[in-house]
């Protein structure tokens, strides 16, 4: 039987660190906030605590660390329809939100989750 070549198919999900204690935070942020819907994490990864989120096909998963620091360079990039809506529906929220250098053929800024995670948020431009 032929071997199956080795391929990349995509992204499963991405992880995001957060600090212990951080669910209720999470439900709130990706949850109510952005409406991504949790995932129930398998029986035994529950101790570790943190949250999972359905993101499209992929998911976020919301990952305790001991020795908690955000990440302000390295970040996931959502990409959205309805941006202006987005950026004003984080900012009435208190969300903290930057701005960056213009990318080609996207409209994009960032926003803080609540632990000072750095998230994208794109959408393509229209031409």
């Amino acid at each position: 039987m032929p071997e199956t070549p080795p391929e990349i198919l995509g992204f499963q999900h991405i992880q995001l660190e957060a600090p212990a204690g951080c669910e209720a935070a999470a439900r709130a942020f990706f949850g109510d906030l952005l409406g991504l819907a949790e995932i129930e994490k398998p029986a035994n990864l529950r101790g570790r605590g943190g949250v999972w989120f359905a993101c499209g096909a992929q998911q976020v998963h919301i990952g305790v660390v001991e020795r908690f620091e955000p990440r302000r360079k390295g970040h996931p990039a959502l990409e959205v329809r309805g941006l202006a809506v987005w950026r004003a529906r984080l900012a009435a929220a208190g969300v903290q939100i930057s701005e960056d250098e213009p990318l080609p053929g996207w409209q994009r800024f960032y926003a803080a989750d609540p632990w000072g995670n750095r998230i994208e948020f794109l959408e393509r431009a229209v031409s």
